[in-house]
């Protein structure tokens, strides 16, 4: 079956996350691809798709028709080459003309756009749930019908709702945690997932709603206080935490995949000097070396791991990233070519970003 996803801000990282997942993922337009799945795509798994369609195998007035009986809510997303919220409204208003002769009760939903909005189709109920409301999208001659609109709401809600934070450490976006665990590939309902900077938990957290058991590690005991809080806060159970240096720790606990964000260097507010930005990259250098060789010796040929490590903005507006991708290569890790500098995730103005490496041990 095929499905239109509407990507999100960092479009590269989001393609990046359908192919670990889905079969023949092509990006059709700055904010759209198409790919395929022979089941349905959860939604509130993928952080980087903000709506997920299912392409419409009839015509649009037959596949509406099939509704049950009552009042039909719709609104129409135009992303035709020349849309316009004209045009969107102009479908919409054939299509009810349409239903309403055919004795339907029928209710637009419009926006200012020619796309609905994300806190549109969610606030409205266009998110596929509800029978007699949906959002279509039209793509030239094709329709699609959305069957999840990423939850907003729900990330801000787990984001702010844990009780233990430390903004020092830094603060993950649960919906990025998502992403570097889908990173790893497709993995099976309750495999291990390893964070070893685990901090407070939050890609801890988002393994374990994603049905999977979480391993955390950290060098800072009062991190592991936070997360082990935090974890419980959600009545989490299936994890297990330990204080360790990720360069040096041994661990126990079968490993089947490594998602993580390793340290970021100092906080910063205006670009770093060259000799500051010098001394960070040996710092956050050595550290992520001493890591990955380290799990070098400890995972199995084809455990995949992502990490975000941090790429430093400069005066004029691009990113300094840590050259180190032939040193891993040397440690026996293939290094995914998305990720030799098209997996940037940063606010605009944002002076340390977050570099996303895809690796899988050879």
């Amino acid at each position: 079956m095929q499905y239109l996803a509407i990507l999100g801000r960092k479009a590269e990282i989001s393609i990046a996350e359908l192919e670990a997942l889905f079969q023949s993922v092509q990006k059709i337009a700055p904010s759209l691809a198409i790919f395929k799945s022979d089941n349905p795509p959860d939604i509130t798994r993928l952080g980087g798709s903000l709506k997920i369609a299912k392409k419409l195998e009839v015509a649009v007035i037959e596949h509406l028709s099939n509704i049950p009986d009552g009042k039909i809510t719709f609104g129409v997303s135009d992303y035709s080459k020349n849309a316009s919220p004209r045009s969107a409204f102009s479908e919409a208003m054939k299509i009810k003309k349409i239903l309403t002769r055919h004795g339907r009760s029928v209710r637009i939903v419009t926006g200012k756009d020619a796309t609905l909005s994300t806190a549109t189709s969610l606030h409205n109920g266009l998110s596929g749930k509800n029978p007699k409301k949906c959002e279509l999208i039209k793509r030239g001659n094709d329709w699609y019908q959305v069957i999840g609109v990423q939850d907003i709401d729900a990330y801000s809600r787990r984001d702010q709702a844990r009780p233990f934070r430390d903004a020092k450490v830094g603060m993950l976006p649960p919906k990025l945690a998502q992403i570097l665990i889908n990173l790893c590939g497709p993995l099976k309902n309750g495999a291990t997932v390893l964070d070893p900077f685990c901090g407070t938990g939050v890609v801890l957290q988002e393994a374990l709603l994603m049905g999977y058991t979480a391993y955390g590690t950290d060098v800072n005991e009062r991190m592991i206080e936070y997360s082990e809080k935090n974890l419980k806060h959600f009545d989490f159970s299936n994890f297990k935490l330990a204080v360790g240096d990720a360069t040096n720790y041994k661990w126990t606990e079968k490993i089947d995949a490594v998602a993580c964000e390793g340290y970021l260097g100092a906080p910063m507010s205006t670009p770093p000097a060259e000799i500051k930005l010098k001394e960070q990259k040996q710092i956050c250098g050595d550290i992520v070396l001493g890591f990955l060789k380290n799990l070098s010796t400890q995972i199995k040929p084809n455990t995949p791991v992502a990490i975000a490590i941090p790429a430093w903005l400069r005066e004029d507006g691009t990113y300094s990233r840590l050259e180190i991708v032939d040193e891993i290569k040397n440690m026996g890790y293939n290094v995914n070519n998305k990720s030799l500098g098209g997996l940037l995730y940063y606010r605009e103005g944002q002076i340390v970003a977050r570099d996303i490496i895809i690796l899988r041990k050879v």
